[in-house]
């Protein structure tokens, strides 16, 4: 059977419109590194909060001095996509921001990647190949499968060494409470859990 091609198909990426609205012609500068993680957790539980995807969210930043590069949050149910965690959708939207698939060309600019709970797989994978120099998380993979369910895939027991062995540093749990709160959140709103296969 022949399918023919949809003249107008292709993949768009977006964010709901509260968080345009945040975005929409500001510079947004955190200097402290707790103030930026605080901020990306508050965008997971606004997702939440929204209806417009799951309670994750992550930003990329200026290492150095905080600016906001890029932001996103989850959009797999919106968007019908399933790669469109997160952490995927800050670092697309910051290297068409900055049209560069590296963001780490510009040594003199080290980009950093926060985001409000441990990357999945797919996205320690987007992470490797982002070109970030550093990695923060709040909520850690083991926090998302306890209180979520969702099933994070077989992440290497030593991955933090890899990302180390390739310069992209990492900080782990920073502000973990307050990240899990909103995982905590998403249960009692009854959030889809959007597994594709369970049981394992």
């Amino acid at each position: 059977m022949k399918h023919e091609k949809n003249p107008n198909s292709g993949v768009l990426l977006t964010l709901p419109s509260w968080l345009e609205e945040i975005l929409a012609g500001k510079d947004l500068v955190f200097p402290d590194p707790s103030e930026r993680m605080r901020w990306v957790i508050g965008l997971s539980r606004q997702n939440v909060e929204h209806g417009s995807g799951g309670p994750f969210a992550a930003a990329i930043f200026n290492s150095g001095s905080g600016k906001l590069l890029a932001a996103g949050v989850n959009r797999v149910e919106p968007l019908n996509c399933s790669p469109a965690h997160a952490e995927v959708m800050a670092i697309a939207f910051a290297q068409q921001d900055l049209q560069a698939w590296d963001l780490g060309k510009d040594s003199g600019n080290p980009a950093e990647l926060l985001s409000s709970s441990q990357p999945c797989l797919m996205c320690l994978g987007a992470t490797l190949w982002s070109g970030v120099t550093r990695l923060v998380f709040g909520a850690t993979a083991a926090d998302v499968t306890a209180i979520l369910g969702f099933d994070e895939g077989p992440l290497p027991a030593a991955w933090i060494q890899e990302l180390q062995k390739r310069g992209i540093a990492v900080e782990a749990g920073l502000l973990r409470a307050e990240a899990v709160a909103v995982l905590g959140l998403y249960t009692k709103k009854q959030g889809t859990i959007y597994n594709s296969r369970k049981g394992f």
